[in-house]
């Protein structure tokens, strides 16, 4: 079974999000790393990038599959995990620890529409 963090907000996309003021720390969860096997590539959006909640921001790609990540919200990158493209296999190791975007959220209001961690586990059942 996958791990599940509580605390943190989770969005139908399989993306985290764990919340500090007005700073959306974004990854991969711990099910979608499991589904996809081995990540050998992470394509990372720039510092300075405006995202859109709901609208993709990068990929991942594995042996298995390629797969979109979307901004479960909007506003202004302001920190990419550089470590990843030299390490993909960090989002393997650690779902939870290989963070890949920090957003200044424009709209914190649209955490809303994200799920704890209780309503995560039951779609990835």
């Amino acid at each position: 079974m996958s791990k599940i963090i509580e605390g943190l907000l989770y969005s139908e996309s399989h993306e985290w999000v764990k919340v500090e003021g007005d700073l959306a720390i974004i990854g991969v969860s711990d099910f979608a790393q499991a589904e996809m096997g081995d990540i050998t590539y992470v394509d990372l959006p720039s510092e300075g990038d405006e995202v859109a909640a709901g609208e993709e921001f990068g990929a991942l790609e594995s042996v298995k599959a390629s797969s979109e990540l979307y901004s479960p919200v909007s506003g202004t990158i302001e920190a990419v995990n550089e470590e990843l493209e030299a390490a993909p296999e960090k989002v393997n190791e650690d779902a939870f620890g290989a963070w890949i975007i920090k957003v200044r959220m424009s709209d914190p209001s649209e955490l809303e529409a994200l799920m704890d961690a209780a309503a995560y586990a039951k779609i990835t059942e």
